[in-house]
């Protein structure tokens, strides 16, 4: 048997989203079944719906940050009764063997993890559809705590923006002594400024903006640079130990290389294509590395999130109904939010 659920969904490439049912499975002996709160808006999700990226499925039904509280559970859940703040991001699955896996790096699973929407299943519609609906079933091991002091609206991009931030951060081990940069103040930037500085490192926002650099300083950012001030971004030179990259587009990354420190890394976990033309003389001449990251593997999320709910950090937000939503996408590519769109799911009729 099948569960009917209300849910948005693009049906072609550039298509407005719009009401459609679809149907969940129903709730198996290992699963968790949640009705859904809040679901943040992520620019993945404009991608997907729009196909930019050559793999979308549809009919589509995105939202990989979904947040709410657990209505059923299957016989041989441990872990989440009834009642429990519970959360999904952006995998329900993965093969569960292989040596990423092993690791409790799912995110790299050599099979490929099963995405939280657009992704083929055995559950009905033969495709994962997301949180862009009024519950979701998932299997227990890929459901998050969320701790108590934690408002859900903002903690709901936690489980994309926030991840995608805190994991290069964790990995590469950021906090005191260090000086570590933001490129770019957008909904993962800003989550990157609050953890850097949470981890105790000397946070600077780097960016072509001044008030943007004003807003990052409320944010935690000790200081601000102006990529665009070239005598500046000269006395800089050589002074950073890490640099988190968040800019979502293709640029050049040579201006930010040279502000590495040696045996110092840029991370890039914004702009998925490519990337303008790499001087290798960079890297070499510095030992300086240029990497890239994902999300984070469950394991990962879950002290992500205790670590949040430890320092108190949530996502700044703005809550759309979710008849919203394709004026979002459109403020969302001209980057007006700050910094985060949230669905508050109770606008979405069944």
């Amino acid at each position: 048997m099948s569960q009917p659920t209300a849910a948005y969904a693009a049906h072609q490439p550039k298509d407005l989203l719009a009401p459609f049912g679809i149907d969940r499975r129903e709730v198996g002996p290992g699963d968790v079944q949640i009705e859904i709160a809040f679901c943040g808006v992520c620019h993945t999700d404009l991608h997907f719906a729009n196909n930019d990226w050559g793999a979308s499925q549809y009919p589509l039904v995105p939202g990989h940050e979904v947040i709410g509280h657990v209505t059923a559970v299957g016989a041989e859940v441990k872990g989440f009764r009834a009642g429990d703040r519970a959360a999904v991001g952006c995998m329900v699955d993965s093969c569960g063997e292989c040596e990423a896996c092993r690791d409790d790096l799912e995110q790299y699973c050599y099979e490929g993890m099963t995405a939280t929407y657009n992704s083929p299943t055995p559950d009905p519609g033969s495709l994962t559809f997301g949180g862009y609906s009024k519950r979701i079933v998932v299997k227990e091991e890929f459901v998050l705590r969320v701790p108590d002091n934690l408002e859900l609206v903002g903690t709901a991009p936690l489980l994309c923006a926030g991840i995608t931030t805190y994991s290069p951060l964790n990995h590469w081990k950021v906090g005191p002594g260090m000086r570590v940069g933001v490129v770019g103040l957008g909904g993962l930037g800003h989550m990157g400024v609050k953890f850097a500085h949470a981890m105790g490192a000397h946070t600077v926002m780097i960016t072509t903006s001044a008030s943007k650099g004003e807003d990052a300083k409320q944010l935690g950012a000790d200081e601000v640079l102006l990529s665009t001030d070239t005598e500046a971004m000269a006395q800089q030179a050589g002074s950073f130990d890490f640099i988190l990259n968040t800019i979502p587009v293709r640029h050049d990354v040579a201006p930010y290389l040279n502000l590495l420190h040696y045996n110092a890394t840029m991370c890039v976990v914004g702009a998925v294509e490519p990337l303008d033309t790499v001087n290798a003389a960079q890297l070499v001449f510095g030992r300086k590395s240029l990497a890239g990251s994902l999300i984070g593997g469950i394991a990962e999320t879950q002290q992500m999130l205790d670590f949040c709910g430890e320092h108190g950090i949530t996502s700044d937000v703005e809550t759309i109904r979710m008849d919203q939503i394709n004026e979002a996408y459109e403020r969302l590519v001209k980057g007006d939010v700050k910094y985060r769109f949230v669905i508050d799911m109770a606008t979405l009729e069944e």
